[in-house]
């Protein structure tokens, strides 16, 4: 991302710090990222990087709570449009295998975070946003129990997991591919198994 971030305001070179951060993210492995390859990218000094952020882990955790805002943002929309149960989750997939396609350096940043074995300020970001998109599954499956069009013996919690093991496993195949893009060609397909073992026949 070559931009001219020098004389930006603060909070747009923080948002232009966090797409860079993204951006490389998508071409190397995150941990070998450094302060010094993100203002290399961005032309900028360290000591410009450090005005905003204290230190790389800083850097990190603002990265996560983008990715917090924007994609649990994304799949909570999905709830407010009135469609059925059904058309609702398939909507939550989609927009989470489109998200995936679109920022490709954001699954590869989350798995090294969720890989170390301390608490750093991105892992917990992490964490909440897998508890809140867990909870939209969750109350998501429950109204469609309710409703029967999903199984009424439908173990919740069971589902939620695979759902998000589903779509983990879609990234996992399309990273060691070497093409991300790949996750839209099989999504719709993989879904359609899936759906159908939640439904109530």
């Amino acid at each position: 991302m070559k931009v001219n971030a020098k004389h930006l305001p603060a909070d747009e070179r923080k948002k232009i710090i966090v797409a860079t951060v993204i951006e490389l993210a998508g071409e190397q492995d995150p941990n070998t990222i450094t302060t010094a390859a993100i203002a290399k990218r961005m032309g900028l000094t360290q000591g410009a990087l450090f005005r905003h952020f204290a230190n790389k882990s800083a850097i990190f955790e603002a990265v996560m709570e983008w990715v917090e805002e924007l994609l649990v943002g994304q799949v909570e929309a999905q709830f407010q449009v009135g469609l059925s149960p059904h058309a609702v989750l398939r909507a939550v997939f989609m927009t989470h295998v489109d998200f995936v396609s679109e920022f490709p350096g954001v699954p590869r940043i989350l798995f090294a975070e969720l890989q170390r074995p301390e608490e750093t300020g991105s892992k917990l970001v992490v964490q909440r946003l897998l508890h809140r998109y867990r909870a939209c599954l969750q109350q998501l499956f429950e109204e469609g129990k309710e409703r029967q069009d999903f199984d009424i013996k439908l173990d919740t919690e069971a589902a939620t997991i695979l759902f998000i093991g589903t779509l983990q496993g879609l990234v996992v195949q399309s990273l060691l591919a070497g093409e991300i893009k790949r996750i839209k060609q099989n999504a719709s397909k993989v879904f359609a198994i899936y759906q159908r073992g939640i439904t109530n026949a």
